[in-house]
């Protein structure tokens, strides 16, 4: 289990009522979410990665099947999870964003930049000693929105502003079909996650996680769609992406 399965347990330990998602009635994998007989957690692996992520995640974000931020936990070994509270702050989140191991960035839009907040766009510092912690507000847009206004202790780290058509390659578009955007150029924690590791140097990486997704999309669609808009050959592309990166 990684920090988004045991964030999934405590949630759902300390829930007064069951958490109803779409296809509440399948019978999940435990880890992946996905129907068991659609189970992928046989295709995980673990990644080489000079970087680590924090997920901030609003409340019952965790609990929901749908959710992709699991997904960046699957494949980066040093990825954390806290839930979000406006008026409480875990003392391991504070002490994780303040270790001298790490240099955090916040992964969210430039146009938000608080005032003399500094603000990264296509390149990151990667020759600091420090290892870049990107924390990521996983929610939907609103709730993510809310996460950085009210969360006094990220104000004064740098932000990172991802252009979502950009870096893994020059016509990438979001792919999320799992739930309904607000905008066509919001990506969702995990394809986000992917641009985050190419603008880090990390592009094998980057294509690795981006495949990741396709292969839970897919997945996740043949369990709780009546059609599939994923592809059915996902699998085969994140296979052939991992036998590369062994050889």
């Amino acid at each position: 289990m990684h920090a988004v399965n045991r964030l999934f347990q405590y949630r759902k330990s300390i829930s007064t009522t069951e958490y109803k998602s779409r296809g509440q009635r399948l019978i999940r994998c435990e880890l992946c979410q996905l129907a068991k007989e659609n189970c992928v957690c046989q295709l995980k692996i673990s990644l080489r990665s000079n970087v680590g992520f924090l997920l901030l995640m609003y409340d019952t974000e965790v609990l929901k099947p749908s959710n992709t931020g699991k997904l960046i936990a699957d494949l980066i070994p040093e990825t954390f999870a806290f839930l979000w509270s406006r008026t409480t702050v875990d003392e391991a989140l504070i002490a994780l964003i303040n270790d001298e191991k790490w240099q955090p960035y916040i992964v969210f839009p430039a146009e938000y930049a608080k005032e003399n907040q500094q603000v990264f766009n296509q390149k990151i510092d990667t020759q600091s000693k420090k290892k870049p912690l990107f924390i990521v507000l996983d929610g939907s847009w609103r709730e993510a929105k809310k996460i950085f206004r009210k969360s006094p202790y990220l104000s004064g780290l740098p932000l990172l502003s991802i252009n979502p058509q950009t870096f893994i390659h020059q016509d990438y578009l979001p792919k999320y079909q799992l739930r309904s955007s607000e905008k066509i150029n919001q990506l969702c924690t995990a394809e986000v996650a992917a641009q985050v590791l190419a603008v880090a140097g990390e592009l094998e990486n980057a294509r690795i996680l981006d495949s990741w997704f396709d292969v839970y999309s897919y997945q996740y669609q043949k369990s709780v769609c009546q059609t599939n808009k994923g592809d059915p050959q996902a699998q085969q592309r994140y296979e052939s992406l991992v036998q590369e990166y062994n050889n």
